[in-house]
């Protein structure tokens, strides 16, 4: 290849402070989509959280099932957007969060301080932990804190960290998928399942009963949301997706053997071998993300919803927290047997914990990957990640250790950071995707239509999140 085709390739790159990237071949894909599966698995495991276990089973508890078409709705509006991210990093070895960076230098430490506004408060931690009360007792807080630790080791011990994410999502999505066949035969009424077209034929918007930022939150955050959807790139990356296998990934200090390389990527010429392969992992990725991470989350949502319809609707005394799940658990003990209500919460303990691992990893593979590229050049990413999630550990240690409840101006952070992360990251994604890609493989009018639909989407619901909150202040 001539120096003339390579500044071809490259020169779509802004020059500032980041390298452009190295041209090189882009790697064969598998034969079989099942060799690349786990991303969308962990995607889907760290989604299941407190808004599949408690806020959409709330909503179905208190209006029946007419709103449950919303997740079908953000979960496919997530899907490309993942796929978005993932373009950028199958084609460079990038983070989208790099790719940002190379239009402004400190687009990537905004997300990553976004995502740890939202993520500051352990909360992700004292659910799990006050599930296991009520399964054996004991104090939320202590639980919550052996946790955190317990998280810190796994990760740090781990050889290589995506490995083990990847093994404890899928042993949780897997945990999830056993409960919902159980739960398909034993737990759900025959009048449940006979209004399941509802949730068609009666689709609607129960804005006068639950308010308009519950239904617009669980609308956008089906799934995922915010620095969870950004997370994707460093995940596939580690799976060794596109040019991301020639990327080093995080390993332990302990256990595995941490490589420094720099933190920016590479580029594949457009030549009809690579275009090949890139349509053949641009297939298996598509494929990986909906299968998994789309239908396993719709799948959970529609589940837990019909299992609270089913159990607990009508009651106006549910609470929109934890609490809910203890009183639902209760009343299946009293309905099925107190075995499956003993199974809901183990499982349930395990899914949040499993959620937990994953925001913790995340949060730290972000900012270290941020720190890396854009600041701490001569540092190994593992080191800064490691240093990162410690950090975040010893954080929730001493709040809980303190005694805080979770601060109002906390909630209101949390609410209000992922709907604009994504309304802004909607756009950015645009921009890479048209501006340093090859024409071949650059986002289709259709995805910008798509990523237009985001953008309006996410603006309005953080604009209005942000005034519903600021109003309920003041």
């Amino acid at each position: 290849m001539t120096a003339g085709e390579r500044r071809s390739v490259v020169e779509r790159f802004p020059s500032g402070h980041l390298p452009p990237p190295q041209v090189r071949p882009l790697p064969d894909a598998p034969a079989s989509t099942w060799r690349i599966i786990g991303p969308g698995v962990i995607a889907a495991g760290v989604g299941l959280a407190s808004g599949e276990f408690i806020l959409y089973p709330y909503i179905a508890s208190q209006v029946g099932l007419v709103f449950v078409w919303a997740a079908l709705v953000g979960l496919v509006t997530q899907f490309f957007l993942n796929m978005e991210i993932e373009r950028y990093t199958l084609a460079t070895g990038e983070t989208a969060l790099t790719g940002f960076s190379r239009f402004w230098r400190h687009w990537g430490l905004v997300f990553a301080l976004m995502t740890y506004f939202a993520n500051l408060w352990p909360g992700w931690a004292t659910s799990s932990a006050t599930l296991i009360t009520y399964l054996w007792g004991g104090e939320a807080r202590w639980i919550a804190i052996g946790m955190l630790v317990a998280i810190g080791l796994i990760l740090t011990l781990a050889p290589v960290v995506y490995t083990a994410l990847e093994r404890a999502e899928m042993l949780k999505v897997a945990a999830v998928l056993v409960l919902v066949v159980v739960g398909v035969f034993v737990a759900i009424s025959a009048e449940a399942w006979a209004d399941v077209p509802t949730i068609v034929t009666d689709a609607s918007i129960p804005v006068q009963q639950l308010g308009f930022a519950v239904l617009l939150g669980a609308l956008a955050f089906a799934g995922g949301g915010g620095g969870q959807n950004l997370v994707q790139s460093n995940w596939i990356r580690d799976k060794r997706y596109g040019m991301g296998g020639y990327v080093p990934r995080i390993e332990s200090p302990v256990t595995g053997k941490p490589e420094a390389a720099p933190g920016t990527g590479f580029i594949f010429e457009p030549t009809p071998e690579n275009l090949g392969r890139w349509r053949r992992w641009w297939r298996f990725a598509n494929r990986e993300q909906l299968y998994t991470f789309v239908l396993i989350s719709f799948i959970s949502i529609v589940f837990t919803s019909l299992l609270a319809y089913s159990t607990v609707f009508g009651r106006d005394d549910l609470p929109n927290d934890i609490e809910f799940l203890r009183l639902e658990g209760d009343r299946l003990s009293a309905t099925v047997g107190g075995w499956f209500g003993t199974l809901f919460w183990a499982i349930g303990a395990f899914a949040l914990f499993a959620a937990a691992l994953g925001i913790v990893d995340y949060t730290s593979r972000l900012a270290a990957d941020v720190l890396k590229t854009s600041y701490l050049t001569g540092q190994k990413e593992s080191t800064i990640y490691f240093g990162l999630v410690w950090g975040l550990v010893v954080i929730g240690c001493v709040v809980l250790l303190a005694g805080f409840s979770q601060p109002l101006v906390l909630i209101v952070i949390s609410a209000c950071t992922g709907g604009l992360m994504m309304f802004i990251y909607s756009g950015l994604l645009i921009l890479i995707n048209r501006r340093l890609l090859p024409e071949e493989i650059r986002i289709s009018s259709g995805r910008i239509a798509v990523l237009c639909w985001s953008i309006v989407l996410f603006g309005t619901l953080a604009v209005l999140t942000i005034v519903n909150q600021v109003g309920r202040l003041f």
